[in-house]
């Protein structure tokens, strides 16, 4: 990596593969927001993320990241939210659950079309906490849920936009992982 990456910490639950990759897509773009429990307590299995959500304080931030408008419609669900919100009533965390305050600027080609290069271009720039609520970031820690980490285009653009609005520590949760290269 040329650069340290704006997350502290990143867990995963499953690798992103057989099975675990067709029950993702059939949950995503099947029409399945249901599974969202079964995930998040899939996730909540996973060594570290019952603390990462328990440290968070009633002043702390629990924030899926957001999708465009053009695929919310399209999809009829945010996957991130109905995760974020299972592992907020499945936990013991105090953090506050938000679609709001981190926004997404920008709707973009999806990133599974794309290498590792036009995955970082496509994502720049699409993220931003609400600037009349950005103060409600500074000196806070954050939990950042997705779906899928692939390259971490998605997830590091996101956290950056926490970082630059003062967030002081973000864990990033997600349910699959593909194997680093």
């Amino acid at each position: 990596m040329r650069q340290r990456p704006p997350v502290d910490t990143t867990l995963a639950a499953v690798p992103y593969a057989y099975p675990w990759s067709a029950l993702i897509s059939r949950y995503k773009f099947g029409e399945q927001p249901g599974w969202a429990g079964f995930f998040a307590g899939l996730l909540l299995q996973t060594p570290g993320v019952a603390q990462a959500l328990g440290e968070l304080d009633t002043q702390d931030w629990l924030l899926p990241l957001p999708l465009s408008a053009e695929r919310l419609q399209t999809r009829g669900f945010n996957q991130a939210w109905e995760l974020a919100s299972a592992l907020a009533r499945q936990s013991s965390t105090r953090g506050r659950a938000d679609t709001r305050l981190l926004l997404r600027l920008k709707h973009t080609r999806p990133q599974s079309q794309l290498g590792r290069e036009a995955r970082l271009s496509n994502v720049r720039g699409a993220f931003q906490v609400d600037p009349l609520r950005a103060g409600e970031l500074a000196g806070r820690r954050v939990v950042l849920v997705d779906d899928v980490m692939t390259s971490g285009a998605s997830l590091f653009a996101a956290a950056q936009a926490l970082r630059d609005a003062g967030a002081a520590h973000i864990t990033a949760l997600v349910l699959a992982r593909t194997a680093p290269a």
